[in-house]
């Protein structure tokens, strides 16, 4: 199938993504537009919702194109766009205890709620028969314990007319190994190499412990260690324990003063990394690798 009758059934008058969370939003034709900037990989993206949108209403529902989010919008706040991470960093740290302190913060709740959609909105007002069709409709990605190789429903209708017949798995496998492709240029750049080591070093003269050098790692390892050392309930969720139960959260008097070291030890990690990040990011979100980035 063309891409030409997708591209063009696309609306007008929305916005591109942004730093802040500010997502594209479909226009009165239902259809998102393409940010002209975007490149093939996101452009695919857009037209695959478009064309999920297009055919639930053939359908009879009502299905909310999502815009997807490209590679430098996701990393701007961790890391790709010092600036922004640095105004990030200064009120919510690392953002483990953030959402505990500042329930109502739309930058929090973008980052935690993520079922929070026009879509699942719109499913809740549906009676229990019309979700179950709607569910079939919309179909599901395949499942490699049955042998599927294609989705099921508008999504494998979708993405058939914008990736072609390439099973989605195998299109998978073909990304994957890109990506790790990438990541062992990445570790063996001597310039990231070198200056990763100078953030290692600055992490440790600022007592901060270090478990990895590698350039695709560095950057993300203090904020994984914060997560693995912090308390149950951080982030606002009950921590479930191996019986089954669950712990309650952690109240916002109790998040305030663990709010105020995350944001001292995020800002020591993204002052030691600037320099490393500066270089890093260009480099990765030109060719990413499996894993993430330095955040």
């Amino acid at each position: 199938m063309s891409l030409l009758p997708l591209l063009a059934a696309c609306g007008t008058g929305s916005k591109s993504p942004s730093a802040d969370g500010e997502k594209t939003t479909a226009g009165s034709s239902g259809q998102l537009d393409i940010p002209a900037d975007a490149n093939a990989d996101l452009k695919k993206q857009y037209l695959l919702e478009n064309a999920i949108a297009a055919c639930m209403k053939k359908q009879g529902f009502t299905y909310t194109p999502v815009a997807p989010e490209s590679l430098a919008d996701s990393w701007a706040t961790d890391g790709a766009d010092y600036t922004l991470t640095k105004k990030y960093r200064q009120k919510y740290g690392f953002g483990l205890y953030a959402g505990i302190v500042y329930p109502n913060d739309a930058s929090t709740a973008a980052r935690q709620d993520s079922d929070d959609t026009p879509n699942a909105d719109y499913v809740n007002t549906l009676t229990p028969a019309q979700k179950t069709a709607y569910n079939k409709a919309l179909g599901s990605p395949p499942d490699p314990k049955s042998g599927e190789k294609k989705s099921t429903g508008c999504q494998g209708e979708a993405d058939t007319s914008v990736y072609g017949s390439e099973p989605v798995q195998e299109r998978s496998t073909t990304t994957e190994s890109r990506n790790q492709a990438n990541a062992q240029a990445l570790n063996g750049d001597t310039k990231l190499v070198a200056l990763a080591q100078s953030y290692a070093s600055c992490l440790k003269k600022e007592g901060i412990s270090v478990t990895t050098t590698q350039p695709t790692g560095i950057g993300e390892m203090v904020k994984l260690q914060a997560l693995k050392s912090a308390p149950a309930g951080a982030g606002g969720v009950a921590a479930v324990e191996e019986d089954g139960s669950t712990q309650k959260s952690l109240s916002k008097e109790e998040a305030l003063p663990l709010l105020t070291k995350d944001i001292e030890l995020a800002m020591r990690d993204l002052e030691c990394g600037k320099e490393f990040r500066a270089a890093y990011f260009p480099k990765f979100l030109k060719a990413p690798a499996s894993g993430g980035g330095a955040g």
